[in-house]
């Protein structure tokens, strides 16, 4: 039997595993008798008819068909929505304090918030954008998501993700890609740390996500493909009952099953989890003038139905030196088409001197205007640009998506909104002088 915490390199291969040897049917992917007594079961992440470079799907070979539990009915949903036009959607710059950690005992699913998103999942197209925090381990249940993928930035706390095809394990500055309809519970890996474990989540609604191209960069540089990992067979043999819980048409959904679904023991194929180290980014940056676009930052990114325009992209701002002369290094004041949801993961973010915290949120929508605070922007305007600026002790993402993102009411009237938050660019300077060049 393999290491169920050993893992599969490479983006979007066609992988082959198996917990005993010879599961795995050799030529035929549904023989009329599976070996062991198994069942084959296709799990499929795209149309059948998609090219042969977008198809997703997996051969899995599993001790009960997934289709054995009771009828579902539909369970509350807590705080996990996907409505996003039940409020008029503010054009003001927002931030969040981090989400606290809750007192009383709350798993993954439960400790989920939603706080923006665009789209419906009904049409396949957009995000829900969520936060989470949690202080126990799922037990006894497990979910999937039919509305959408989810990709899962860890902050604070070790998670284990045990999923259909195999067991991941994560930390902060690590992400976890769960596909559409992949069924998983999610367990704490530092349960004795008061803290519990806290991040962000991005519910992709359209295409799944993909490398993007390097284009004029070349063969190398931003995310590689053999730093993404895909886990191993490994299976679960028991008969404990566990309710199934399902997202699917922007509600939850819980059936009962007589025994545990991660009895998958061989699967093949390139519809699977995956998870990806941040930290081995290798970041693209200007080496003469000028701040280059957040685009030389794309991880991961989500194609719409219009050629060069994203779904969603998924931005990291990870460590990186900042050479460029005579240049205002940090991001400079801006205003885009596109809508953008940042977070911060690890220390501090170079374009905001405080009130971003690790774990807090901010979200500056489509053509309002961003950028520097004022204390950031005399520190730049000022520094010696001829020596470079080391960035060490940050890491920061952004969800950046073509339609606006829309706040839920929830994430308009928490706790964590910082009400002042526009109070940062208050303080800024006037400078013009006609008289001086």
């Amino acid at each position: 039997m393999n290491d169920p915490r050993s893992y599969q390199s490479g983006f979007g291969n066609e992988f082959a595993t198996e917990c005993l040897a010879g599961a795995l049917p050799v030529a035929r992917n549904s023989p009329q008798k599976c070996p062991y007594g198994l069942y084959a079961e296709q799990l499929t992440g795209s149309a059948f008819t998609a090219p042969r470079a977008d198809n997703r799907r997996s051969w899995l070979y599993r001790i009960r068909p997934s289709a054995m539990h009771t009828p579902f009915k539909q369970i509350s949903a807590g705080n996990l929505l996907s409505d996003f036009a039940k409020v008029p959607t503010p054009p003001n710059q927002m931030r969040w304090d981090p989400l606290p950690i809750p007192s009383a005992p709350t798993d993954f699913l439960e400790g989920i918030v939603t706080y923006a998103g665009n789209g419906d999942p009904h049409a396949q197209s957009g995000c829900g954008i969520h936060l989470f925090a949690a202080n126990r381990s799922m037990t006894q249940r497990v979910f999937y998501n039919a509305d959408g993928e989810m990709l899962i930035v860890l902050q604070l706390g070790r998670l284990r993700f045990v999923t259909e095809l195999g067991v991941i394990d994560a930390e902060p500055q690590e992400i976890v890609v769960v596909p559409r309809g992949v069924r998983f519970r999610v367990e704490l890996l530092d349960a004795h740390l008061s803290e519990g474990a806290r991040g962000y989540i991005c519910e992709n609604f359209g295409a799944h996500f993909r490398l993007p191209d390097r284009g004029p960069i070349g063969s190398n540089g931003l995310a590689n493909s053999r730093d993404f990992l895909t886990p191993v067979a490994a299976y679960e043999d028991n008969d404990a009952p566990t309710e199934l819980i399902a997202k699917f048409g922007g509600n939850l959904w819980s059936a009962q099953m007589n025994h545990s679904p991660m009895d998958v023991v061989a699967w093949h194929g390139n519809y699977a989890p995956y998870k990806y180290d941040l930290r081995r980014f290798n970041a693209i940056g200007s080496i003469s003038f000028d701040h280059p676009d957040p685009s030389i930052f794309l991880v991961l990114h989500s194609a719409s139905d219009t050629p060069g325009v994203s779904n969603i992209d998924f931005v990291i701002f990870p460590p990186r030196i900042l050479a460029a002369q005579d240049t205002f290094r940090p991001p400079w004041f801006h205003r885009n088409i596109s809508s953008e949801f940042m977070g911060l993961i690890h220390g501090a973010y170079d374009a905001k001197a405080e009130g971003f915290l690790p774990g807090g949120a901010s979200l500056h929508n489509c053509m309002t205007g961003h950028g520097p605070d004022a204390e950031t922007f005399e520190k730049a305007s000022n520094a010696d640009t001829s020596k470079p600026h080391y960035l060490t002790d940050t890491m920061a993402f952004m969800f950046e998506t073509r339609t606006v993102i829309r706040p839920t009411q929830q994430a308009l009237q928490s706790h964590e909104l910082q009400a002042q938050y526009s109070d940062c660019w208050q303080g800024i300077k006037k400078h013009f002088d006609p008289l001086k060049r």
